[in-house]
């Protein structure tokens, strides 16, 4: 069997499924009038994910890592499982950041996106210019492949398989695969992931297809024959690299023709570039745009979700690649949100500025304690409670802490930090609090500097000091 029905849902070594099965497909949608506080939630409502591209190197930000872990039901790999990173050189292979992203993804119950194992760029010198003949270079890239996916078999719900296969005219860009082997390097590669983690979902992923043109055409060309052949492929990435008041007007039908297939399609890579600076009429053209875009995934039954390639401009790729360009992403440099947050919200279903639903109940009094419970030359233990007069059902609580201060683990909440300023909400399973109750949480900084307690706000109020 092939596509939609030819795969389990991938499973942790936990045995869980990763977010229920509506994550993974075209799925009966869930209720959108669940009340939502994350671009997550909001997505899991109407059974689709949500996802970002991570960057390995800022996890051990307090304020990024609390972003990626609470907003996001899907984390794809930036740059880590690439080829040069995971086997630089021939039979060497390195999974240590890999597997970094995933222990963050179980940890906090998000899929994980594998990209990706056969692509041009990016690829290291003994395989760009190793002059293989056919057979070898295929040897090479089936032993990738295999060693890849088997080290992750389980842990990887869609891998791109290939990248990036495609000419803008829609021939096949000249690869050394494309070269060496000819067009059958891509029916291989996907034979050899099938063969490696059946379970895995098997992607073809691309840039400038999301409308149809002669890119796109090809595409469709090649994955309809594809599934003519047999060839074990479930979906179709759209990177959906985009252009402020250049996005193509057909991206929904587009997506459609393809899942008329029996193909999963995804917008995998999404980013909106604005020619810097950026005025607010721009960022605020550039969230509908970011909603329009989302909101023709949700319109296609096929279409399994979104991802956006990193979620703040102080880590977008834009800049460094298309000069006098930035301000591509959903949050600004000191990661607050843009209005472009907003636009995938609305996008999901939910409302701009609080997500579906109402917001956390407002309080008519509070008492907070600030207690640092141990504190040492480079850092220190906080515990947080706050009593409530009057039953809360939802809590966001907010204080600052000194300059150079940063939150690095949090318990008992989802928590970011934005500068010196700290929000904590509830997790999932604290955020109803009766009268007279106590919320409470915890954190620990990378300072053992003594300072004051800060004033601290419940919902927006503030709280008396205990």
């Amino acid at each position: 069997m092939l596509s939609l029905v030819r795969r389990a849902a991938v499973v942790f070594a936990a045995g869980a499924l990763l977010s229920g099965a509506a994550m993974h497909g075209s799925a009966q949608a869930q209720d959108p009038s669940i009340q939502a506080e994350t671009l997550r939630e909001a997505a899991e409502a109407q059974g689709k994910f949500i996802g970002s591209a991570i960057a390995d190197h800022r996890l051990s930000d307090a304020t990024y890592n609390g972003i990626a872990s609470t907003e996001f039901n899907s984390v794809t790999a930036e740059n880590v499982m690439k080829w040069e990173s995971i086997q630089p050189s021939r039979g060497s292979f390195n999974f240590a950041a890999g597997d970094r992203l995933v222990d963050f993804a179980q940890a906090n119950d998000q899929q994980v996106w594998g990209h990706t194992l056969v692509w041009h760029s990016q690829l290291p010198d003994w395989v760009e210019n190793g002059g293989f003949d056919a057979a070898e270079l295929t040897e090479i890239t089936d032993e990738h492949i295999t060693t890849v996916m088997d080290h992750y078999e389980g842990d990887i719900a869609y891998w791109d398989v290939v990248n990036e296969a495609f000419n803008e005219d829609g021939t096949f860009r000249q690869s050394v695969f494309q070269q060496t082997i000819g067009e059958e390097y891509i029916a291989n590669a996907f034979r050899t992931a099938d063969a490696a983690d059946p379970n895995a979902k098997l992607c073809i992923n691309d840039y400038n297809i999301e409308g149809a043109n002669a890119k796109s055409n090809g595409m469709y060309d090649l994955v309809q024959g594809l599934l003519a052949d047999g060839v074990p492929i479930d979906c179709v990435g759209f990177q959906s690299h985009l252009i402020l008041d250049s996005i193509p007007g057909d991206i929904q039908s587009n997506l459609q023709r393809f899942a008329d297939l029996g193909l999963e399609v995804i917008v995998t890579e999404l980013d909106i570039r604005i020619t810097m600076p950026a005025d607010s009429a721009e960022l605020d053209r550039q969230a509908d745009q970011f909603e329009g875009v989302v909101s023709a995934c949700l319109a296609v039954d096929g279409c399994a979700g979104v991802t956006v390639w990193g979620f703040g401009d102080a880590d977008s790729w834009v800049p460094d690649v298309f000069e006098g360009q930035g301000a591509a992403c959903l949050y600004d440099e000191s990661y607050q949100p843009k209005p472009a947050y907003d636009g995938v919200l609305a996008g999901l279903g939910g409302t701009p500025g609080g997500g579906p639903g109402p917001g956390p109940d407002p309080v008519e009094g509070c008492l907070a304690t600030y207690q640092v419970t141990s504190r040492w030359n480079a850092g220190s233990v906080v515990q947080v409670g706050v009593t409530v007069e009057e039953a809360v059902s939802g809590w966001s609580v907010s204080f600052s802490l000194p300059a150079g201060e940063s939150v690095t683990s949090h318990w008992n909440t989802q928590l970011t930090q934005a500068g010196t300023t700290v929000t904590a909400r509830n997790a999932p399973y604290n955020g109803s609090i009766p009268a007279g109750g106590t919320l409470s949480f915890g954190f620990q900084t990378n300072s053992g500097a003594v300072y004051s307690a800060p004033v601290v706000s419940l919902n927006g109020a503030v709280c008396d000091a205990a």
